[in-house]
C-alpha cells in the first residue's frame, strides 16, 4: 500500500472538530475540578469565621457554651480574668500597707517634734565648772551680791564664796600635782642596752692567749658583764679571741672598752667591733 491510499483511509483530520472538542471538555473538567477544591476550601474558612464570630458574641453576651474549636480561647480568658483579680487582691494589700507605714511615719515625727521641743524647755541652766588636769571638775558658786541701798560701795568687798572656792581649788590642785609626781617617780624607767662582740688580735702565735683573755676580763665597770668567747684562727698559726660582753648605753661605751683593753700592750695588738646590737 501506497502512502497515498493510506493517507486516502486515514479519517482523523476529517474528524479533527471532534477532537478539539473533546480536548476542550477534557481540560474544562480538569479546571473545573481545582475551582472546586477552591470553592471547599474557601467555604471551610468562611464558615469557621462565622463560628469564631458566633462564640465571641456569646461570649461577650455571657451565654458562650463550650464548643471545641473555642476550648483554647475560653481557657486563657479565665486564666487572665484569674491573674486579673489576684493583682487587683495585691493591689489592695499594698495599698493597706502604704496606709499602714504613712501612719507610722506620722506618730514618728510628732514623738520627735515633742523631743525636740522638751530638752530645751525642761533643761534648767547649769553653772560653769572648774577644769582640772585628773579630768575632774567642780562647779562654781555663784556668788549672790548683796546689795544695800543705804551703802553700796561696800557690795564690791562683799564676797560670801570667792576666796574659800579660790583656796579649796588650789590645794586641790597642789594634791593632783603631788601624786602625779609620786606615781611617776615610782615607774621603773627602761635602761637602753646593748649586745658587743669584740675581736682582739694579739701579736703573734707566740702569745699566751689564756693570759690575753684573763686581761679582757680583768676589765670591769659599772654596766659591764662580760659573756662567752672562743679563738678564731687568722692566718700563720696565729688566733684572735672573740669575746661578748652586754653594756648599758649610759654607762659603756665601745671607745672606753677599746681604751681599756689596749692598755695591754704586751699581749693585744688591736681591738675591733665585730658586731653591735640593741637589746
Amino acid at each position: 500500500m501506497s502512502s497515498t491510499d493510506f493517507l486516502a483511509q486515514e479519517k482523523i483530520w476529517f474528524d479533527k472538530p471532534r477532537y478539539d472538542d473533546a480536548e476542550r471538555r477534557f481540560y474544562e473538567r480538569m479546571n473545573g475540578s481545582s475551582q472546586a477544591a477552591q470553592d471547599v476550601g474557601a467555604n471551610s474558612i468562611l464558615q469557621d469565621i462565622a463560628r469564631a464570630r458566633e462564640n465571641i458574641q456569646k461570649s461577650l453576651a455571657g451565654n458562650a457554651a463550650p464548643s471545641p474549636s473555642s476550648g483554647g480561647a475560653t481557657a486563657d480568658q479565665g486564666e487572665l480574668i484569674s491573674r486579673i483579680s489576684s493583682l487587683e487582691l495585691e493591689n489592695q494589700s499594698l495599698n493597706k500597707v502604704v496606709d499602714d507605714l504613712r501612719a507610722a511615719l506620722s506618730k514618728l515625727e510628732c514623738r520627735v517634734s515633742v523631743l525636740e521641743k522638751s530638752p530645751a524647755a525642761a533643761s534648767p541652766a547649769r553653772p560653769p565648772s572648774v577644769p582640772y588636769t585628773n579630768g575632774t571638775a567642780i562647779q562654781q558658786k555663784t556668788s549672790v551680791p548683796v546689795q544695800d541701798d543705804e551703802d553700796e560701795d561696800d557690795d564690791d568687798d562683799l564676797d560670801l564664796f570667792g576666796s574659800d572656792e579660790d583656796e579649796e581649788a588650789e590645794k586641790l590642785k597642789e594634791q593632783r600635782l603631788k601624786e602625779y609626781a609620786a606615781r611617776k617617780a615610782k615607774k621603773p624607767t627602761l635602761i637602753a642596752k646593748s649586745s658587743i662582740l669584740l675581736d682582739v688580735k694579739p701579736w703573734d702565735d707566740e702569745t699566751d692567749m689564756a693570759k690575753l683573755e684573763e686581761c679582757v676580763r680583768s676589765v670591769q665597770a659599772d654596766g659591764l658583764l662580760w659573756g662567752m668567747s672562743k679563738l678564731v684562727p687568722v692566718g700563720y698559726g696565729i688566733k684572735k679571741l672573740q669575746i661578748a660582753c652586754v653594756v648599758e648605753d649610759d654607762k659603756v661605751g665601745t671607745d672606753m672598752l677599746e681604751e681599756e683593753i689596749t692598755k695591754f700592750e704586751d699581749f693585744v695588738q688591736s681591738v675591733d667591733v665585730a658586731a653591735f646590737n640593741k637589746i
